[in-house]
């Protein structure tokens, strides 16, 4: 049996300007972000661990500073949430869209058919053979 595959040449994919801007666009939000959550989680351990009496201050009734900024901290993975998912519609999705059309487009970004013997197929330079 012989039968005719396409395999995506991704590294090329990987190499090319426009999905370099993906991973540029998609990194400038997610890194400074990650980093501002665990600063401010770790904050909150440490307050917790070290300063009781801080976080024992009475806010409202039997309701303390250490009960807000828990519940603080559910509220901002919310709010993260929220940014992320705005900013990956206008920011992130035109550029990861453009890049499946115009791989589509191509076949899928598979510019070179492989003709395969046998019943398993594997990627050219995959090391098994069939």
């Amino acid at each position: 049996m012989t039968t005719t595959h396409n395999y995506s040449d991704f590294q090329q994919v990987q190499k090319s300007e426009q999905f370099q801007q993906l991973r540029k666009t998609h990194r400038s939000f997610v890194f400074p972000m990650t980093v501002i959550f665990l600063i401010w989680y770790l904050a909150f351990v440490i307050l917790a661990a070290f300063a009781p009496e801080f976080m024992a201050i009475k806010v409202l009734g039997n309701i303390n500073l250490g009960i807000v900024l828990g519940l603080a901290q559910f509220v901002t993975t919310f709010i993260i949430t929220g940014a992320y998912v705005a900013y990956a519609n206008r920011k992130i999705d035109p550029i990861a869209t453009d890049l499946r059309e115009q791989m589509e487009a191509a076949g899928a970004g598979e510019p070179t058919p492989v003709e395969v013997t046998g019943y398993a197929t594997t990627a050219p330079g995959s090391g098994d053979a069939s």
